[in-house]
């Protein structure tokens, strides 16, 4: 079995796991979707309450640290001498007393006391899972995926659970379990005939696919109910991949909105190469234009009144409204920037996308780049052996 990567997570990380769930995310959820492990997440739950810091220093006294070390001692000793009697036993009578004993003792420290590999311990054939269970494990995933998947994307996520089931049953779980995806059936929308040009060209026209990562970034914005008063938000997207690169919201709908997306991203801008967007007051602006000249970004406008030059965004901010706004409702806008930063990694680690072979954005960045690099290390080799 893999063995964990010890994670680092900085103050503003665990802060940020802390107001999720004081907005009332589930904690199952959010340890699950951000690969925690449960102790940890307790533990920064328990020192935001009693300290308000996360370092474990300011949460123990010396005596309270003398204290824990003699536990952990004491709790190695019972644990040998509860355990040791089955060390001359055979496998399967040391997999029981592990698992009889989990809930006191850690795996690995029984695994290593009864003179067995992790490995070993958990290779057990799984049995099939009941009709009772099967219905408990879909219904789970339909919840964890936002009631957003419909039945092919359930398919192919089920299956990579082992588990083969046709749509069609699927369909018979959905209606028997009564699960309804949060999206609509589609809607057909005449073209507008206008396309007045302006001096700005369409430099993306419409070729949305078979891009390089940040050749064309593309981002729009949409409207949010926060309390009271109309909130938006903007979103960039990388066409390579439909991951969200950027991302900011706010009162106003004005330039400095986008920029503050701009500043979001994580990737180098002068990397840009395109940036496309309808011909909002909001896009196309000094502000806007200086910061793409210092990064040397060509603009890419739409044709007038024409929403399919931008159909990625168009096609983005539609399932954000249906996924994301629709499910909520926000009071602040700080509660709105929490719940849209939980969305956004959503999107980009956990949401599998049927434009990107049923993979999420980032494990597509990720296999696309892992195979051009050994395609350019064969490439190497092969220049080589001619010379």
């Amino acid at each position: 079995m893999t063995r964990r990567v010890r994670q680092i997570y900085t103050p503003e990380f665990k802060q940020q796991m802390v107001d999720l769930y004081q907005a009332g995310k589930p904690r199952a959820q959010i340890i699950k979707e951000y690969d925690l492990t449960p102790s940890a997440f307790d533990r920064w739950i328990r020192q935001s309450k009693q300290t308000g810091s996360f370092e474990t220093k300011d949460n123990l006294i010396t005596d309270q640290k003398e204290l824990i070390e003699l536990r952990k001692r004491n709790k190695q000793l019972e644990m040998e001498n509860d355990i040791f009697k089955a060390s001359g036993a055979d496998i399967r009578t040391k997999r029981q007393v592990i698992d009889q004993n989990k809930d006191r003792y850690s795996i690995s420290a029984m695994c290593k006391v009864l003179g067995i590999s992790r490995q070993t311990y958990y290779y057990q054939p799984k049995e099939k899972p009941s009709e009772a269970e099967l219905e408990e494990q879909f219904e789970e995933l339909f919840m964890e995926n936002r009631k957003v998947y419909g039945t092919r994307k359930l398919k192919n996520q089920l299956e990579k659970r082992a588990i083969t089931i046709s749509r069609r049953k699927i369909g018979s779980i959905m209606k028997r379990r009564n699960l309804q995806s949060v999206y609509t059936v589609a809607q057909f929308k005449a073209p507008k005939s206008s396309v007045n040009e302006a001096s700005t060209p369409n430099l993306l026209n419409r070729e949305f696919s078979d891009r390089e990562p940040l050749e064309a970034i593309v981002t729009d914005l949409t409207y949010v109910r926060v309390g009271k008063a109309w909130h938006y938000i903007c979103a960039i997207l990388d066409l390579f991949n439909r991951e969200i690169i950027g991302y900011s919201c706010g009162p106003r709908k004005d330039a400095q909105l986008v920029k503050k997306a701009f500043q979001t991203i994580n990737y180098p801008l002068n990397d840009v190469a395109i940036f496309h967007t309808d011909r909002g007051k909001e896009f196309d602006n000094q502000l806007i234009d200086q910061l793409l000249e210092s990064f040397e970004i060509e603009r890419s406008l739409s044709r007038k009144g024409n929403p399919y030059d931008n159909a990625v965004a168009e096609s983005t901010y539609k399932s954000m409204k249906i996924e994301f706004i629709r499910q909520h409702t926000f009071e602040t806008l700080d509660e709105l920037r929490i719940q849209l930063s939980d969305y956004i990694h959503w999107w980009n680690y956990l949401r599998i996308h049927g434009s990107l072979d049923n993979q999420t954005p980032i494990a597509y960045r990720q296999q696309r780049l892992a195979k051009r690099t050994l395609d350019n290390e064969h490439g190497c080799d092969s220049q080589r052996q001619t010379a």
